[in-house]
């Protein structure tokens, strides 16, 4: 007799069954021992009849989930210009006032440059995070991972991945520590494998850059959005090919006590959004602005080669860019794509730093730049969000899943799968797009 199957059924059947029966029995003495006065609707009872319906439920988490990134992005443009003024004028300032050719083109160039167009995308991140807190001091987000329970079920993913999977959206780390809460072994590995998949904040500044740039800010949300449902998306693929594969067997059952719905209260949803937010200025100033120095030295040197720093040409990261860029080509992007998304291994907000510092401009043209340079059209722009979103999201993400796995073959199995993923991704995207007639 199969071990998992008593008289055909799976033994998740029978403990999910054994779990409904102690809330019936429990039903059934409550009603028997408490006498109850008529019958009156709560507001949690109104709010739960349209939030956990079956065919309202998943379309309003997914409205609700644009409405945050339409939100994000609406309300942080104008501080993001703000910002933007700001390090211009200091990078102007250091340019004019240093004497010394190197040390001005290194914090102009360097400091300004590199680290002020990463910093400015302070306001949507912390703006991000805002939305997420209220959905979630709210009694939300409880209600999400019910409703996505069953399709998470029947595609290979446990309903308690869910809770880490929303982590993710802040941070790959903590959610893949967040699994740990997965009871089963396998359904505790495939969710940590396709965390990296969910996009995190630190992608978001790549996404504003390429998507303002290249969609307008008419389009930009909504395309920002269409990024985060395709990660998603391949989540959920991904799961199931490794239920199916690595990893066969059932996802146990998942139970989840809704709490009851509360106003958000601002102390609370402030103090859970300067929680999640502040580690991007923790990064800021340490693995990004070390890796901004490195980026800046590289593109700045040889000193004479580069006649001061301004033929970027003739650089050493031109030479190491250009070695890459072969890998690149296909979709369209050139060596300072390749050499971006290199040292995005490190930190994904290095991408944009990175341009900043190749591109030599102030932080509110770099859109203007990438595009009036013909470096990126909406398809081969889109395909490189993808290409971020999709490849390891930062060494301290594998890092992480060594640790929690402890083992060095899933640490490499999961950076393997993601780089050859994001290749494929973003090649789909730019041959079905080039045979629909973008370009």
């Amino acid at each position: 007799m199969d071990a998992d199957r008593v008289d055909g059924s799976s033994v998740e059947d029978m403990a999910s069954a054994i779990a409904e029966g102690r809330y019936q029995a429990i039903g059934e003495i409550l009603e028997a021992a408490v006498v109850r006065g008529e019958r009156r609707w709560t507001y949690t009872d109104i709010f739960d009849h349209v939030f956990l319906s079956r065919s309202l439920g998943i379309p309003i988490f997914l409205t609700l989930l644009w409405a945050v990134f339409a939100f994000t992005f609406a309300l942080s443009e104008p501080l993001m210009i703000i910002i933007e003024e700001v390090f211009g004028a200091l990078g102007g300032i250091a340019g004019a006032g240093i004497s010394n050719p190197q040390v001005a083109s290194f914090v102009a160039g360097g400091v300004f440059g590199g680290l002020g167009s990463v910093l400015v995308f302070v306001p949507p991140i912390f703006l991000l995070f805002f939305a997420l807190s209220i959905l979630e001091d709210s009694g939300y987000m409880a209600r999400a991972a019910f409703v996505m329970d069953r399709l998470m079920q029947s595609l290979g993913l446990h309903g308690r991945s869910f809770i880490p999977m929303m982590v993710g959206f802040g941070c790959s780390v903590p959610a893949i520590m967040a699994a740990r809460s997965i009871e089963g072994e396998k359904d505790r590995l495939i969710t940590t494998l396709v965390i990296p998949l969910i996009s995190c904040g630190a992608r978001l500044p790549v996404y504003i850059l390429i998507a303002g740039a290249i969609f307008g800010a008419r389009y930009a949300g909504t395309a920002i959005f269409s990024i985060y449902l395709l990660g998603v998306a391949l989540a959920i693929i991904m799961a199931l090919i490794f239920r199916r594969t690595l990893l066969k067997g059932e996802p146990s059952p998942f139970i989840l006590e809704l709490p009851a719905y509360a106003v958000p209260r601002a102390k609370t949803t402030v103090l859970h959004m300067w929680a999640r937010g502040k580690w991007f200025l923790i990064r800021a100033g340490t693995i990004i602005f070390g890796t901004v120095v490195i980026v800046w030295f590289l593109a700045a040197h040889p000193w004479e080669a580069t006649a001061g720093g301004e033929v970027i040409e003739n650089s050493y990261i031109a030479i190491i860019g250009h070695g890459l860029e072969p890998l690149v080509r296909p979709f369209g992007w050139d060596w300072m794509a390749a050499v971006a998304l290199l040292f995005g291994l490190l930190a994904k907000e290095v991408v944009v730093g990175t341009y900043g510092i190749l591109l030599g401009v102030e932080e509110g043209a770099l859109g203007e730049s990438l595009v009036a340079l013909g470096l990126f059209t909406p398809l081969t722009g889109f395909a490189f969000m993808a290409f971020v979103l999709i490849y390891v999201p930062c060494i301290a993400t594998i890092a992480t899943i060594f640790r929690e796995t402890n083992s060095y073959r899933w640490a490499a199995f999961a950076t393997a799968y993601l780089i050859i993923l994001a290749f494929v991704v973003s090649g789909l995207i730019i041959a079905i797009g080039g045979l629909l007639g973008f370009s």
